[in-house]
């Protein structure tokens, strides 16, 4: 059974960090690229990031580009997501998961509030 379980998400104030994990399960991690998206209130799944299996390219959304990190450490079958420099438009439940099946955990809350 595929298994996501994000983490780290919580309260920071605007120019604050954050960062997330994934705990993948019951599939070859190694194997398989992996993304971020989220969800504001109101508003429907955003794409945040991608990177490839081994970990040697990732993708951004162009409004995200330079103040978050995806990367990935195969050999803990975990995924992260560091995020700099938040503001309150990035308060959303963010989610882990697997580019090829659309395998979702069940996110983490990232809420950026002065």
């Amino acid at each position: 059974e595929v298994q996501l379980v994000e983490s780290g998400g919580g309260l920071v104030q605007p120019g604050g960090s954050l960062r997330l994990s994934c705990a993948a399960s019951g599939f070859t991690f190694s194997g398989n690229d992996m993304s971020w998206v989220r969800q504001a209130p109101g508003k429907g799944l955003e794409w945040v990031s991608v990177i490839n299996s081994g970990g040697s390219r990732t993708y951004y959304a162009d409004s995200l580009k330079g103040r978050f990190a995806i990367s990935r450490d195969n050999a803990k079958n975990t995924l992260y997501l560091q995020m700099n420099n938040l503001t309150t438009d990035d308060t959303a439940l963010y989610y882990c998961g697997r580019s090829s099946s659309g395998d979702r955990g069940k996110g983490t809350q990232v809420t950026v509030s002065p």
